[in-house]
Order: structure tokens, then sequence, then C-alpha cells
């Protein structure tokens, strides 16, 4: 009944951010909305605590997804870095031109510009 009760707030979480487009993970919300129900009273900790404690057992084994996606995305900045480089670059280049084009068309007339 625990892990039941435990996977319900997560899916309530899940549904809740899929329909209000939260940006925050869904399990998260669950969880905030499972501490205010023990806070209230509606749900008992006996309830879950068999469950929660069996999940606290293996934690270590339910991060490796986790850290797995993690890695993942840290490779994705690395492509991301290499993609800010060249927009740096290509704004550099363009700016530089248009300065230059700007000098050379926009120069003052021979006594012009002279106190």
């Amino acid at each position: 009944m625990g892990l039941g009760i435990l996977l319900a707030f997560a899916a309530l979480g899940k549904a809740l951010t899929g329909w209000l487009h939260l940006p925050l993970p869904g399990p998260v919300v669950g969880m905030v909305l499972l501490w205010l129900a023990l806070s209230l009273g509606v749900v008992r900790l006996h309830w879950i605590q068999a469950a929660a404690d069996g999940l606290l057992a293996i934690l270590g084994l339910l991060f490796v997804p986790a850290t797995v996606g993690f890695v993942d995305y840290l490779s994705a900045g690395a492509a991301w870095g290499l993609w800010l480089l060249v927009m740096l670059a290509g704004l550099l280049v363009g700016a530089g031109t248009a300065g230059l084009l700007a000098s050379r068309l926009i120069r003052p007339e021979p006594g012009e510009g002279k106190a």
C-alpha cells in the first residue's frame, strides 16, 4: 500500500505539472504534495514508511539513470560551447567588416573636419 501511495503522489505531481505547464519535475511536485498531506494528517507516516525505507535502501542505484543523463547533458554542453564560439566569431567578423565598410564610406571631404 505504501508504494502505491508514493507512486500515486508522483503521478499526481506529473499530471499537475503537465496540466499547469509548470517548469518543475512532476515527482518533485508530487513530493511537495506528499509532504503537505503528511503535515495535514491526510496520509499517515506508518502507511508509507516501509516502502520509503525500501526505496532509501537502494537510493544509490536509483541515481544511476540520473547520473547518466547528467553526463549526457554535459557532453551536449560541450557542443553548445563550440556553437557559441562559432557564433561569436561570426559576430566579430560581421561587426568588423561593417565597421571597416562604414569607415571607408563615411570619409570626411578634404578640408572638412579640421578646425
